[in-house]
């Protein structure tokens, strides 16, 4: 073994710690199901938003668990982070991401997804909703259509999944 989930997450805090950003390291271990999960981190982000001066970067690796309702296209790493879209709503000064740190999220050609507060604005001007593609597990053709995947390839090693939340300071 040369190297573990940590070791990912603690090379992510050292590189935000340098560039100025806190870090609330939650875990490399969390194995929730994907909408609990998410929930939790939703709720994390908004209330360190309102607590912090400079920006923090919430950090968390496990692999989380997904009830397929639907028939749509996706992993867990998609779907954890439309639920965390469809819980932020758009909520200023959030950006979040989630991979799988072999490049492959489940059996799609992408690592995971992105998105910025921004994007809930873009939804909208499209006409989609967010629920609707979560109930099909579909989160894989809401983020192509955002384009907000995040395509790698293989990448031939796999540390688990990375999940990211960068959280800036409400303004005053």
């Amino acid at each position: 073994m040369l190297a573990r989930a940590g070791d990912a997450l603690n090379a992510a805090r050292a590189e935000a710690e340098t560039a100025g950003l806190n870090v609330q390291l939650l875990g490399d271990d969390l194995e929730e199901e994907a909408c609990e999960l998410e929930r939790g981190h939703a709720l994390l982000a908004i209330a360190a938003q309102n607590e912090i001066s400079r920006p923090l970067l919430i950090l968390s690796g496990g692999e989380t668990s997904v009830m397929v309702r639907g028939s749509g296209r996706g992993g867990r790493n998609v779907d954890y982070l439309l639920g965390l879209f469809s819980t932020l709503a758009g909520a200023p000064g959030i950006h979040a991401l989630a991979i799988d740190t072999d490049g492959i999220d489940r059996s799609e050609d992408n690592a995971g997804a992105l998105f910025g507060p921004d994007d809930w604005a873009r939804m909208q001007m499209q006409g989609f909703d967010p629920s609707t593609y979560l109930a099909n597990n579909d989160a894989y053709s809401f983020f192509a259509a955002l384009d907000g995947l995040i395509v790698t390839g293989p990448t031939c090693t796999n540390v688990n999944d990375f999940r990211a939340i960068l959280v800036q300071p409400r303004s005053a």
